[in-house]
């Protein structure tokens, strides 16, 4: 069989053709939408794969996060646990101070009511035994015991000091009436002739002397020249024991109650 090179070439030439034509319209194509479609699949993978690292990536920061919220909330709990145990150790120390400061409040009161009492029933007892040596100089004030009293009150017109004497005759020469001279009992004759002489010679020569009775004195005369006045009497002397011993018992109770704070103070 004879080879016909020339078909044979002609062959060759049409398929090479055909392969390019095919490459050029079909295959191409193919592999072009081929490589574009790998290239979106790949673009698609690397998107979903930053997504999901991404996505990773936030479920770890809330993971992060609500550990802290939860280590947080137990620190939260456990600040407010201290905090609760703190506030009633508190109360409880205010509770126990405030009670004891009430006990001690009442035992000061105790105290105080108690030594208010004694000191009351010091002073009713001393202001007892003052009326009854009150009702008993008045019993015993007769006209005898007067004339030593006006004895005595002669004394102490003539032992006043310079001062004393000096104020009655100023207040005698600014007055002008008598002087008067009282006593709880009549006076006799000698005992008021006496009480004149005094006056005359220790206070103010021929001044007139006036007597009277005042009930308020017991035991003692009052010298009244203007408005100055000299008292001997035991009314006097009781009233000023009746002063002092008001005196004594209010200084006992002050002193007792500034001496209660320095014990408080010193426990």
């Amino acid at each position: 069989m004879e080879i016909d090179w020339l078909t044979v070439a002609a062959q060759i030439i049409n398929f090479l053709v055909l392969v390019w034509l095919l490459q050029r319209f079909l295959y191409r194509p193919i592999t072009d939408a081929m490589a574009r479609r790998e290239e979106r699949i790949a673009t698609r993978l690397a998107e979903a794969k930053d997504a999901r690292a991404k996505v990773e990536a936030e479920a770890e920061q809330l993971r992060e996060k609500q550990e802290k919220l939860e280590a947080s909330r137990e620190e939260v709990l456990r600040e407010v646990r201290e905090e609760a145990n703190d506030m009633r150790k508190e109360m409880e120390n205010d509770l126990r101070e405030e009670m004891e400061a009430r006990r001690k409040t009442w035992e000061d009161h105790l105290e105080e009511a108690r030594d208010d009492f004694a000191a009351r029933l010091r002073q009713r007892a001393g202001h007892q035994v003052i009326d009854i040596v009150r009702r008993v100089l008045k019993d015993y004030a007769g006209s005898d015991l007067a004339g030593q009293v006006a004895g005595t009150f002669v004394d102490r017109l003539a032992n006043l000091d310079d001062e004393a004497r000096g104020k009655l005759k100023a207040a005698v020469g600014r007055s002008d009436g008598p002087v008067r001279v009282e006593s709880s009992v009549p006076l006799k004759p000698a005992a008021r002739s006496q009480i004149t002489r005094a006056i005359h010679e220790h206070i103010v020569p021929d001044i007139e002397v006036e007597y009277g009775e005042n009930d308020d004195l017991l035991l003692g005369l009052r010298l009244m020249a203007g408005e100055q006045t000299v008292e001997w009497s035991a009314s006097r002397f009781l009233g000023r024991l009746e002063t002092t011993l008001d005196e004594v018992i209010e200084g006992s109770g002050r002193r007792s109650t500034e001496r209660r704070p320095d014990s408080a103070e010193s426990n």
